[in-house]
């Protein structure tokens, strides 16, 4: 536990920010989600949508700071190369 007064305050603020942090991590991942079952449905309008959404979502958490940029740009280029499988097949 903290002893300093201002120990203290630094420890109230990071439970605040990791509980934020984790409620909007927590959405990307259902945006993600919805990307997934969208594609495995074979629904091309819904997984498009879907799939703005979750690059919306990720861009949002990389100005957050709350995903690495790479990790968000890794996982929209993958979401991107089976969206466009979808679309040839």
């Amino acid at each position: 536990m903290a002893n300093h007064k201002s120990a203290e305050k630094r420890a109230r603020q990071d439970v605040k920010k990791r509980d934020r942090n984790k409620s909007y991590l927590s959405g990307v991942r259902t945006s993600l989600k919805g990307f997934r079952i969208a594609l495995d449905k074979g629904d091309m309008d819904a997984a498009t949508s879907s799939f703005n959404r979750a690059q919306a979502s990720l861009g949002k958490a990389v100005a957050k700071g709350i995903v690495h940029k790479n990790a968000a740009s890794r996982k929209i280029g993958r979401m991107a190369r089976s969206l466009k499988a979808i679309a040839q097949s």
